[in-house]
């Protein structure tokens, strides 16, 4: 959680931000594109790539996770999504993959259930509203209904 009490949630409107139905604001965007300069950073990001991002100015965690796949350690993708979603109730939290749809959706669609969207409705939500083409292959989808099985 950040130090700073008074860290200004993510605008519900910004490009990439996705409210859950507890109203914790997540932001979902792709690396290959630059931050707006103008836009807050995060406080914590998750970056699910398949080898190491590259450094930033705030805490994060990489979850291995080539493009295309699924993680590759499915119980600390657990604990990182699990530990991301409990940060959003007070941090400006990001998942950001290399375009931001695949993994990323997949993600935001896991982090969907861990907040009380039915594993069957997750990947439907976060087309929804984060990306019509979020999670984009059908084992993402089947990671995301298995998710909430543990």
């Amino acid at each position: 959680m950040s130090d700073d009490p008074s860290t200004p949630p993510w605008h519900e409107d910004a490009p990439g931000v996705l409210r859950l139905p507890s109203g914790r604001l997540v932001r979902g965007r792709g690396l290959r594109r630059p931050l707006d300069p103008a836009a807050p950073p995060p406080t914590y990001g998750v970056y699910l790539l398949g080898r190491q991002p590259p450094p930033v100015s705030w805490e994060f965690q990489w979850l291995r996770w080539p493009d295309f796949r699924l993680p590759a350690d499915h119980v600390a993708a657990r604990a990182v999504l699990t530990d991301a979603w409990e940060r959003a109730a007070g941090d400006r939290v990001e998942f950001a993959c290399g375009g931001g749809r695949g993994r990323t959706g997949t993600a935001l669609a896991c982090v969907a259930v861990l907040d009380g969207v039915p594993a069957g409705e997750a990947v439907a939500f976060v087309r929804r509203h984060y990306d019509r083409h979020a999670v984009e292959t059908p084992w993402q989808g089947r990671y995301v209904r298995r998710f909430a099985r543990g």
